[in-house]
């Protein structure tokens, strides 16, 4: 099997968030496939197959299947498009989170995800303890999200991975105003194995409405303040987030495997 590992929301190796990339011709065994994403270990290993005029395409973290992934597919698309002669103007996938499109936008390129606008709740009792500062406000689509003043606030964070793996939500997305950009944000999903995401496509279908409506305007530019770090540019149409970014090549393989079933133990 052909293995590309790709840095998303990268404009070169070694930044934004690598997700592993694995076309097939046919799907194989859940349990291989979930073999394939343990032994990666990385916060995500998307496989796709050809349909008709699309693709199926699902994604893997190190412990499950997940419902969306912004940077593996933004690694999906650029796979098509860079190495395997995919011509058209832009790539459809079938996904557990519906139809989603990839485009080509000048030297990058622009997913349309659903947008998800967080409602505000009653934060659970360990958040701001487990965060190391109290929020502002706390949020929730398929994450927490914790409202802070400023960009300081968000890099001063401590968290405790072990406290958040417990929160009955994917995970807990920190988020303030930034300085040079419109928002800032981390990202944490112990429970998934992945204690901070580098950068995270999805959850700016949270961020980005939100902010959207915070701000007054449907155009906004985002940084993800991970060690890696990387740039989202972010648009807002009705239910629909035009996340845009680019991707940067960082190997090229072949995985040796047994095409029998594995069972994960």
């Amino acid at each position: 099997m052909r293995l590309f590992q790709v840095d998303a929301f990268a404009d070169r190796a070694f930044e934004g968030n690598p997700a592993a990339v694995c076309p097939l011709e046919a799907w194989l065994d859940n349990d291989l496939l979930q073999a394939i994403a343990e032994e990666n270990n990385l916060s995500e290993t998307a496989f796709f197959v050809p349909s008709a005029d699309v693709f199926e395409l699902r994604w893997f973290t190190p412990v499950e299947e997940v419902d969306l992934c912004g940077h593996a597919t933004l690694a999906s698309a650029h796979v098509l498009f860079s190495h395997l002669d995919y011509d058209q103007a832009a790539v459809h996938f079938d996904t557990r989170s519906g139809r989603l499109t990839v485009s080509r936008e000048g030297a990058g390129l622009i997913m349309d995800f659903p947008a998800a606008m967080p409602e505000p709740v009653e934060p659970p009792p360990l958040l701001g303890e487990a965060l190391g500062r109290p929020p502002l406000a706390v949020l929730a689509a398929s994450d927490y999200v914790a409202v802070y003043r400023s960009e300081e606030d968000i890099r001063a964070l401590t968290p405790d991975f072990a406290r958040l793996a417990t929160l009955d939500r994917r995970g807990v997305i920190a988020t303030a105003p930034g300085r040079e950009v419109d928002f800032v944000s981390r990202c944490f999903f112990p429970s998934l194995r992945i204690n901070e995401d580098p950068v995270t496509g999805s959850a700016h279908c949270e961020l980005a409405p939100y902010w959207a409506r915070e701000l007054g305007r449907n155009r906004l530019q985002a940084r993800q303040l991970s060690r890696r770090g990387g740039r989202i540019g972010c648009e807002v149409q009705g239910e629909r987030v035009y996340l845009s970014g680019r991707a940067a090549d960082y190997m090229v393989g072949e995985i040796a495997i047994s095409r029998t079933p594995h069972k994960v133990k």
